[in-house]
């Protein structure tokens, strides 16, 4: 049974999220988007330790604490879908010199899109969601029901596609031709506000009643 924790972190409250495996003392952090020193003293409280590191994209809002993460913790691994190296390894493009903290990422283990992670003692299946970049995904947890959505899926609503390699046309299909066939119950965890679930968003999402060129 895992366990997930939630932290709101840095300039637009994202969500970063540690899943526990509380019996292993085990945890895997998903988007870890500032704040180290409260996402390690969340760790200790929980006597866990980090095994990964899941990137849904690499906007800086996302990705700020890693370096300092794997700092305190040489052993884990960073992973991020394959599309988005561009962003990654560029300080303009994920926005991090925006910002006048200007970092790249460049030991990050690329995924491809199905492939399945062994994580906690859980599957860990990754999506390729194109459209808020090219390169976004998110991870879905088949036998426990539950996805990270990252900046694709939000309650209502999806993400911005005007910031580089955004493109409106491809999160609709991502999300409508692809998220929208999970479960009605799938758990859905997105990198911004509230929960919510793939059912409520297949009647409720604004981009189930939008048609974008």
């Amino acid at each position: 049974m895992l366990s997930i924790a939630r932290l709101v972190v840095g300039y637009v409250s994202t969500n970063c999220y540690i899943v526990c495996n509380e019996q292993e003392g085990s945890c895997v952090i998903v988007d870890p988007g500032d704040n180290a020193a409260g996402i390690i003293k969340t760790m200790k409280d929980r006597n866990t330790e980090p095994v990964a590191i899941l990137l849904t994209h690499g906007h800086f809002d996302h990705i700020l604490a890693v370096p300092e993460l794997t700092g305190a913790y040489p052993d884990i691994q960073v992973y991020a879908y394959e599309a988005e190296k561009a962003l990654l390894t560029d300080a303009g493009l994920n926005e991090t010199r925006m910002i006048r903290k200007p970092m790249t990422l460049d030991s990050v283990r690329y995924l491809k899109d199905g492939e399945e992670l062994t994580l906690l003692g859980a599957v860990w299946r990754v999506i390729s969601t194109p459209g808020h970049t090219a390169g976004s995904c998110c991870y879905y947890l088949p036998e426990e029901g539950i996805l990270f959505s990252g900046d694709t899926l939000f309650d209502g609503d999806c993400g911005r596609t005007d910031l580089p390699t955004g493109n409106s046309s491809a999160i609709l299909h991502s999300i409508r031709e692809i998220l929208m066939k999970l479960p009605d119950e799938t758990q859905v965890l997105p990198g911004h506000e509230t929960f919510t679930t793939i059912g409520r968003e297949r009647r409720q999402n604004i981009v189930m009643r939008m048609n974008w060129a």
